[in-house]
């Protein structure tokens, strides 16, 4: 089932196809989870990538490519494509984001698949395997597709919104990168202006499941360095269909490559946003 016309894409369908990917690639995952597993390095010591990540997503694509067979796919691992078209229709895949997690044998790490059209998120899924959570965004106009009954984010098949807290006193804050304490790392000043801002700090260590958490409420606010779209476009989607609030470090609405990408339940951006930009390097 090919999409001849890119530009007339149905969210509910996608949506159906990006959960069935999900659930793929998350079985290939949690069979090898807390296994012992040969573990390759990228661009640092704990940078893993295991043959989980691999072969997780030679199954999403699979699935993708059996209903979608001409559609661009970016996709972290290998040699697939890294880059975002401007234009059509793509999809996104983070087979094992939190593969540091994964290989530790912490269950924090999540499944990705997520679809754009013209780069706007069209249909998106986060599985978080270990944890037996399944998080489902479609764009508003997807209000008869059945497995969200009407509602734009869910979790498990029930309504899934942030939190409603509105004293940054009490926010729960995730930093998604953090990864030396260069005095250049944008991370840096973060962590502490984060800490001094907001009533807790975590580091998750997946994007995904730290955007995630802000879609649910079990996190208030999270903040991105990290352009790449296979990294936030689904947790994006998820946030915005929640109700929350998805924008660059200016305050203008996020577009998959910005430089950052910060994200709250929209009680307080402004005070999120003043946080953020008081401590970029």
């Amino acid at each position: 089932m090919s999409d001849p016309n890119p530009t007339d894409v149905d969210p509910a369908e996608r949506a159906s196809v990006a959960e069935r990917a999900a659930k793929a690639g998350s079985d290939v995952g949690l069979k090898w989870f807390r296994e012992r597993l040969d573990v390759d390095t990228k661009t640092g010591p704990t940078d893993y990538v295991t043959k989980a990540d691999r072969g997780s997503q030679e199954r999403i694509v699979e699935v993708i490519r059996d209903d979608y067979p001409d559609d661009v796919i970016v996709a972290e691992e290998g040699t697939a494509r890294k880059t975002l078209p401007a234009e059509g229709t793509a999809w996104l895949v983070d087979p094992i984001d939190g593969t540091f997690e994964f290989v530790r044998g912490l269950p924090l790490w999540a499944v990705s698949v997520a679809c754009v059209r013209d780069g706007e998120p069209v249909a998106a899924v986060n599985a978080l395997p270990a944890l037996d959570e399944l998080y489902v965004a479609a764009n508003a106009a997807a209000t008869t597709y059945s497995f969200v009954d009407g509602n734009a984010a869910t979790v498990d098949g029930t309504p899934a919104s942030v939190s409603e807290r509105d004293d940054a006193e009490t926010f729960a804050a995730g930093i998604i990168d953090w990864h030396d304490f260069d005095a250049d790392e944008p991370s840096t000043g973060l962590v502490r202006g984060f800490a001094e801002r907001f009533g807790e700090v975590r580091r998750l260590g997946s994007s995904q499941t730290t955007l995630t958490y802000v879609a649910s409420g079990a996190l208030d606010v999270a903040v991105s360095t990290n352009p790449n779209p296979w990294n936030n476009v689904a947790g994006a989607h998820l946030i915005a269909r929640a109700g929350g609030t998805v924008t660059d470090a200016e305050g203008r609405p996020w577009k998959p490559g910005a430089e950052y990408l910060v994200a709250s339940n929209g009680t307080a951006h402004d005070v999120v946003l003043e946080t953020v930009g008081n401590h970029r390097p």
